[in-house]
């Protein structure tokens, strides 16, 4: 048992130098082209880089973290002394900082070959990159949108992970934590929708940043797409074709839901949910259709900023009102009954309903049969919410166009269900 310890350990030790010395000879692949054009130090090249990863690891089998603090202390030195010789023909320190964190890898790779691979390959595509990311920062990004993206970044990476993740408030229906998220989550499907127009322009680029945001949170996504409708009357259309698609995206994540608690709820289900889509999807196609026989100037239409925090902030605080009174409602009525719950949690989010619904089925409590109803239930109230928010976002027009896509979808999963039942 012990030979087949001391094999093991060496095993993987051998696999932290493998990996060591091939995230030296990439990285130092990169600069050597960086170097034979003049791009780079003249000093270091692919032996440095490799070297300087084997150093790292051989440091920490040897003498662990005080024995690589100490040729980390040789290696920036030697980067030193080379950016001192080379500082007038390459005033940057690009080159002389990754060797310093290739030979930070190679001692990682010891330890957590994954990782140190994941952050050797990301180190790479930063160095390979260069021009791109330069002429993307300097000639592409405007200031505002680099402000927005200064914002969104603060409050995903600052606030966000400080926000007290705990229930407070009337009927301790309220976690700060998860209304962060949501604003995050908001800024995120403003920041989606406007890229995909800057890329694909208004006509492509709503309804598919609306499809995707529509697995994030479709509500949300209603919120955002009826705010850019309000900037700007050109894009209607395809903000309704967004949100549209964003509803199709959350009926399939329902039925995700339902496949990943009790799969055998599905086959019961697909016909409701089946209609459902179907209904959502041909409407989206018809006003995908409409918006590209009236929207024909896509490159004059002014898109707005990337992220709002006003509008992402009033619309937490809405959808944690809606959350206080459906909390409120089931305080007073309880859990007397599945289809009040069902009712008044869907008004809120419709995915937990259905997954509520498909938990009692799996726990025997009801037939799935019986499930049906509080899923449609619930999606219907949700539906009544998507409406109110197509109203307060602000545009009357999109609200308008919106909601008989939403009606027809909700519609025909009320029929699919009365052909099950």
């Amino acid at each position: 048992m012990m030979t087949d310890f001391s094999f093991l350990k060496t095993h993987t030790m051998l696999i932290g130098f493998c990996v060591a010395l091939g995230i030296g000879l990439l990285v130092g692949a990169e600069r050597e082209r960086r170097k034979e054009g003049n791009d780079g130090g003249k000093a270091e090249g692919i032996r440095t880089f490799s070297i300087a990863a084997l150093l790292g690891a051989v440091s920490i089998v040897v003498g662990g973290n005080l024995l690589l603090a100490v040729t980390m202390l040789f290696v920036g030195s030697g980067a030193l002394i080379a950016y001192m010789r080379t500082r007038n023909d390459k005033p940057g320190l690009t080159t002389e900082f990754a060797l310093v964190l290739t030979c930070l890898l190679g001692g990682l790779a010891t330890v957590d070959p994954e990782l140190s691979a994941g952050v050797g390959a990301t180190l790479t595509l930063l160095l390979a990159a260069r021009h791109r990311l330069h002429y993307f920062v300097r000639k592409v990004l405007t200031e505002q949108e680099m402000q927005d993206i200064i914002l969104f970044m603060a409050i995903a990476l600052i606030v966000l992970p400080v926000a007290p993740n705990r229930y407070l408030g009337p009927f301790d229906a309220i976690n700060l934590y998860s209304v962060a998220k949501l604003i995050v989550t908001m800024m995120a499907i403003s920041s989606a929708g406007y890229l995909a127009m800057r890329w694909l322009g208004a006509n492509d680029g709503l309804p598919l940043a609306g499809f995707a945001s529509g697995f994030i949170s479709s509500t949300a996504t209603v919120y955002s797409m009826g705010k850019r409708a309000t900037s700007n009357n050109e894009l209607i259309h395809a903000a309704v074709c967004g949100a549209t698609f964003s509803s199709l995206a959350s009926i399939i994540q329902m039925g995700i839901v339902i496949l990943l608690v009790q799969p055998a709820l599905l086959k019961t289900m697909a016909i409701p949910l089946g209609l459902g889509c179907l209904a959502i999807f041909l409407y989206g196609l018809l006003m995908l259709a409409i918006g590209r026989r009236q929207e024909k100037h896509d490159l004059n239409i002014e898109i707005g900023r990337a992220v709002d925090l006003k509008a992402s902030v009033l619309f937490a605080l809405l959808l944690s009102s809606v959350l206080v009174i459906s909390a409120g409602l089931n305080t007073v009525w309880g859990n007397s009954g599945i289809y009040l719950v069902a009712f008044v949690t869907g008004f809120a989010d419709a995915h937990s309903t259905t997954a509520s619904a498909a938990s009692l089925v799996a726990a025997g409590k009801i037939g799935a049969t019986q499930a049906i109803v509080p899923i449609l239930l619930g999606l219907s109230t949700n539906t009544f919410t998507k409406i109110c928010i197509a109203f307060y976002s602000g545009c009357k027009t999109y609200a308008w166009q919106v909601i008989p896509g939403l009606l027809a979808m909700i519609a025909a999963a009320w029929f699919g269900a009365w052909i099950v039942l």
